[in-house]
């Protein structure tokens, strides 16, 4: 009989999957993704993300950019809201999103919409949600670009849309008192900082993320409140590996290791 379940298993996995797609366990929850190594696999910004951000019960969060739906599935895993919708403008990615959503049985707590995020606030209508979480392409403009429709490019680059366009779509979908969360490079801090402020959503939480203890950040987790007063609070350090290839035991602890 065990023989027959483990057959039955490989046939459902190979059914679901496309092409070169592969199916990697997330050690939560018993929960798999597909991802395509030829086109963009979540990396650890996505997970740090996943642990950064609060999401309460029963609330709403909306993820944009959410590429293989990595971070509504893991909040889904790790807290108590109620719905998790994940926006991805490319096809092929949304695909595989829903795809891993209907794999794991989330389909009534996980939406994927493929849609552009300029237009999310026409997509969702104002003030819609609760939470927002991002993990945007990190590079200015045509910086290091080689081929605009290359998928790689478009989630490591603003081809298809801006820290501008992200934080005014996130302004008008997030209820008052809605939080921001986001995931960023350090060297643009101020930019980030300063176009918050302009769209009224206040950075209150920051949390500098170092590979090794006396290394240069290379990761910024930021929580920002729509309609919030001005206070920040800068968080310990969160640093990744105590030495050559060995996580610390907070990088652990995220992962659920």
């Amino acid at each position: 009989m065990e023989r027959t379940e483990n057959t039955e298993t490989i046939q459902s996995k190979a059914a679901l999957l496309k092409n070169h797609e592969r199916l990697d366990e997330l050690h939560r929850n018993g929960y798999h993704i597909i991802q395509d190594p030829g086109r963009f696999c979540f990396g650890m910004d996505a997970v740090l993300l996943s642990g950064f951000a609060h999401v309460k019960k029963n609330e709403i969060v909306l993820d944009l950019g959410t590429g293989t739906g990595i971070i509504p599935i893991l909040l889904e895993a790790k807290t108590d809201g109620s719905h998790f919708t994940g926006l991805e403008i490319q096809p092929e990615s949304a695909d595989m999103a829903q795809r891993s959503v209907q794999y794991n049985h989330l389909e009534e707590k996980v939406s994927i919409v493929t849609g552009d995020i300029k237009d999310a606030s026409k997509i969702f209508g104002a003030s819609s949600f609760d939470v927002i979480t991002t993990n945007p392409p990190y590079m200015i403009g045509q910086h290091g670009l080689r081929n605009e429709a290359d998928a790689k490019a478009i989630a490591r680059h603003e081809v298809c849309c801006t820290l501008d366009d992200i934080l005014r779509e996130s302004a008008k979908v997030l209820k008052t008192g809605g939080r921001f969360y986001m995931v960023h490079r350090p060297f643009r801090l101020a930019e980030i900082f300063s176009k918050m402020v302009e769209y009224h959503i206040e950075p209150k939480r920051m949390k500098l993320v170092y590979p090794y203890v006396d290394k240069e950040p290379n990761m910024v987790l930021i929580e920002g409140l729509r309609g919030g007063k001005s206070r920040l609070t800068v968080e310990k350090p969160l640093i990744v590996y105590e030495a050559e290839g060995r996580y610390t035991q907070e990088i652990y602890d995220i992962y659920g290791y």
